[in-house]
């Protein structure tokens, strides 16, 4: 299998208001390094799984609501810990919606995507599925 991946980042903040995680119940910040790989059986005819260009530019596109957001008042999160694994989830549903799409003009190759986000140098998650 071929994959391809690209690298962003994004910067948050929120809280998990549940014992359960100690100190970071209270509001704090995250960097997250956010990978998002593609798979395919085969390359097309020009040697490419996806054009990385397209990837990179669906996957800045999925991470710009979550920028410098407090993740507490997004809407869309209300009621919702989200933790590094929800995050992955997310960011995971919104790339396969634009695989889907055809965004990245891959002609239906890519058949699996994994989003991992590093937490930092010791923690990371990941999701990954078939598409």
């Amino acid at each position: 299998m071929f994959a391809v991946e690209v690298r962003d980042h994004i910067m948050i903040s929120h809280s998990f208001p549940d014992p359960t995680f100690g100190p970071a119940q209270g509001m704090h910040g995250a960097t997250f390094t956010v990978d998002t790989a593609f798979y395919t059986e085969d390359i097309d005819d020009l040697g490419l799984v996806v054009d990385i260009g397209l990837a990179t530019e669906a996957l800045s596109e999925v991470l710009a609501p979550l920028r410098y957001q407090n993740l507490d008042e997004v809407p869309e999160f209300a009621g919702k810990f989200t933790t590094t694994e929800f995050l992955c989830k997310h960011i995971f549903d919104e790339m396969a919606g634009r695989v889907r799409k055809d965004r990245l003009k891959d002609g239906g190759r890519v058949k699996k995507l994994r989003v991992l986000l590093h937490e930092s140098h010791v923690a990371r998650a990941w999701f990954e599925g078939d598409i």
